[in-house]
């Protein structure tokens, strides 16, 4: 039968301080792994906060930008725009004041009577041409009477000589143009029903209208943005 032997207190101590020194140990690598998990935690979290962060702030820059761009375009386009339109006004003041001088100076045609005579007698010709009538009036004003009547008879020997056929052509006594116009002739055709304004006013409206695209092109040159010529 074995003896049990009592440890002594040295032995008791040494094992004690063998026990201390495992749980140390033990406690030292816990710890340890626990530190190496926080640090490994610690990073990804890191990382993932920074990406989280990398892309709200790439989010924001990109909406920014995006804004900035937009804003940058408005205002261009705003600023072009407004250019375009003092230009385009500018412009228009400009013909306006192109057709304000020669309705001013459309008085001064007839005091030449030779140059007159023979202006009035085409502009008969252009409406005797154009109702193709054998009997006309013409309206006229009434210091105008007797260069009238002068292009009148012009007026009917070349339209014989050009088409061969007679044409009559009275002054309308009754219903003259008023003495404030410029001048010219209103040819009336059908007993009344028919006319052809011939008069300077007329004419240089019709000239604003019809022959204002090639004054701008003579004035300002050709629209480089317009795409489509007649």
């Amino acid at each position: 039968m074995s003896q049990v032997h009592a440890l002594s207190d040295d032995q008791v101590t040494g094992e004690l301080k063998k026990m201390t020194a495992f749980i140390e140990q033990e406690a030292k690598e816990k710890a340890n792994e626990i530190r190496l998990k926080a640090d490994e935690e610690f990073a990804i979290e890191k990382s993932k906060l920074v990406r989280q962060e990398t892309a709200t702030i790439d989010t924001s820059y990109e909406k920014k930008f995006k804004q900035a761009s937009m804003s940058q375009q408005i205002t261009r386009s705003t600023v072009a725009n407004k250019t375009r339109i003092k230009v385009l006004s500018a412009r228009q003041e400009l013909l306006n004041r192109l057709f304000e001088d020669a309705s001013k100076k459309l008085q001064d045609v007839a005091k030449d009577k030779g140059k007159y005579q023979g202006l009035l007698k085409n502009l008969i010709l252009e409406g005797a041409y154009a109702l193709s009538e054998d009997k006309l009036q013409v309206k006229a004003r009434k210091a105008d009477s007797d260069v009238v009547k002068k292009a009148i008879d012009d007026a009917q020997s070349e339209y014989k000589s050009k088409i061969d056929k007679e044409v009559t052509i009275t002054i309308d006594e009754k219903d003259p143009l008023p003495e404030g116009s410029a001048g010219g002739v209103i040819i009336v055709g059908s007993g009344g029903r028919i006319d052809i304004n011939n008069t300077f006013e007329e004419r240089l409206k019709l000239l604003e209208t019809d022959a204002l695209p090639s004054i701008r092109v003579l004035l300002f040159g050709e629209n480089q943005n317009r795409h489509f010529r007649d």
